[in-house]
């Protein structure tokens, strides 16, 4: 049985760490945030300590290793993004291995930074990419490997995601801190799709808003159309009608690839992964955090050649922004 540590255990993706580290039958020891609202933990591991200030959290991991002799072997990361960085530094240095949420960081340079501070250690650090293990998306990959290097494979891939007004109040809802749309909900399929169809060749980016993006790139073996939002007024009316806030949709050479299902087991699969020395580490999160970091650094060009339709939907900003 391993011992967990958990910061940002208030958030929003902090339950999937938990039932992944309940149901590879470990324990959770302690866990932070500054945000009190955390009785979820009781399902799962009423005894664990729960800290809203740092500075305590620290000191009670430095006491379980240096005066009860038991520390934690892994410290899993669910805070801000723009957090993620010193908070993996804080698991190595306190000789335990990170497992870190989507993105890692926010800049490249980060993360390479982090593989320097790594070899230095004896501990690793390890990234969710949960789609690289869905079922549907490993047999596309060797779908895709198994067929010719020349084949140029034309994708659409549209991802909405209905946000409320909290969004913009919170840390996601800040550039410099979420790193925008493409590192905060479209960083998992940037991933996946150079990880299945090559490197990034070229991008060209249409759109770049506070509430959604848009663009075109160019890997390897396809080019691809993307569209990414968080707007619930872009939504096609046939999610609208059945009350559906999130849209999915990625096709392949005009046949739409499924993946809807599959979802619910994949971070305890990761942990399983990770416990066995299979996780993901630094350097392949590298291609998408770059790719990432240039689109939101890219001007947006004008609509004109091959573009995603959704794109051209008109903008009406948000009153958070006027």
């Amino acid at each position: 049985m391993k011992k967990f540590a958990l910061m940002g255990v208030a958030g929003f993706v902090a339950p999937r760490h938990i039932q992944a580290i309940k149901e590879t039958n470990n324990e959770l020891v302690a866990a932070f945030d500054p945000n009190d609202s955390v009785g979820i933990i009781d399902s799962y591991f009423p005894k664990t300590h729960f800290f809203t200030e740092f500075e305590r959290f620290d000191r009670h991991l430095e006491k379980l290793r240096l005066e009860k002799e038991e520390p934690v072997d892994f410290v899993s990361i669910c805070t801000p993004n723009y957090l993620h960085d010193a908070h993996i530094r804080f698991a190595l240095r306190n000789n335990a291995d990170a497992i870190c949420e989507k993105p890692l960081v926010l800049n490249p340079w980060n993360a390479e930074k982090l593989m320097v501070m790594e070899q230095q250690s004896s501990n690793k650090i390890n990234t969710i990419l949960q789609l690289r293990l869905h079922p549907s998306i490993v047999a596309l990959k060797e779908k895709i490997a198994n067929q010719s290097n020349e084949k140029i494979h034309d994708i659409d891939l549209t991802y909405i995601t209905s946000r409320g007004n909290w969004y913009y109040a919170s840390w996601k809802g800040s550039l410099e801190k979420s790193g925008g749309i493409c590192s905060n909900i479209g960083i998992h399929f940037f991933d996946m799709l150079i990880w299945i169809f090559g490197d990034v060749v070229k991008n060209t980016v249409h759109l770049m808003e506070h509430d959604r993006a848009s663009g075109v790139l160019q890997l390897k073996n396809a080019n691809i159309r993307w569209f990414l939002s968080i707007n619930e007024q872009v939504l096609p009316e046939s999610a609208k009608k059945n009350g559906k806030r999130t849209f999915r949709e990625i096709t392949i050479d005009s046949e739409k690839f499924e993946f809807s299902d599959g979802f619910t087991d994949l971070h305890t699969l990761s942990y399983k992964n990770i416990l066995s020395g299979n996780g993901f580490n630094v350097s392949e999160t590298l291609k998408s955090l770059e790719l990432a970091y240039n689109l939101r650094h890219t001007k947006p060009e004008a609509l004109t050649g091959d573009f995603h339709p959704m794109a051209k939907l008109p903008i009406t900003n948000h009153p958070f922004f006027k």
